[in-house]
């Protein structure tokens, strides 16, 4: 099956028209890249709600986060980059939720082992709300060199690289 010019592996419920994302997309790490190609995979089109700057702030992750508009510019030119700009719209997400409990349109959403949660909660309110199923896309983590996932916080502290190299011993 092919939806949006990429081969699907097999699935249960085949190709969605949109599926959502969402996620702060700091240091546009390894991980983030496997997550956004998997979501343009399951659907023709996708919504990526990129954390806005007050919603990054309530995150405390621990290390700076970068101004919205600059995470948006490094998120447009890998859309770009493989070919997926025009398939993709990037909304401000001031929720762990964003339009995927409004948006009936949204048949799918791509998330990591860390987002499930969210997604079954997602699932739960649009249940309740009357807006469709939901199907849930969960892509593992990817590995850094040393066997553990590749996160924007280890970049930031520069134990590894974007790729997952092992950079220095954390102190």
């Amino acid at each position: 099956m092919r939806c949006g010019g990429y081969v699907l592996s097999t699935s249960p419920i085949g190709c969605q028209r949109t599926a959502g994302l969402g996620g702060t997309f700091e240091k546009l790490h390894k991980g983030h890249r496997r997550i956004i190609l998997r979501a343009l995979q399951v659907a023709d089109s996708l919504i990526i709600g990129l954390s806005s700057d007050r919603f990054s702030a309530g995150m405390k992750k621990g290390h700076p986060i970068k101004p919205y508009n600059v995470r948006l510019a490094d998120l447009k030119a890998f859309l770009k980059a493989v070919g997926a700009l025009g398939r993709v719209d990037i909304v401000p997400l001031d929720d762990p939720y964003g339009p995927a409990i409004s948006d009936s349109s949204i048949g799918a959403v791509v998330v990591s082992p860390e987002t499930l949660r969210t997604a079954l909660e997602i699932r739960r309110i649009r249940l309740e709300k009357r807006l469709g199923p939901l199907q849930i896309y969960v892509v593992d983590f990817v590995l850094a060199d040393d066997g553990k996932p590749i996160s924007s916080s280890r970049v930031s502290v520069g134990t590894i690289s974007a790729e997952g190299r092992s950079l220095k011993e954390p102190p």
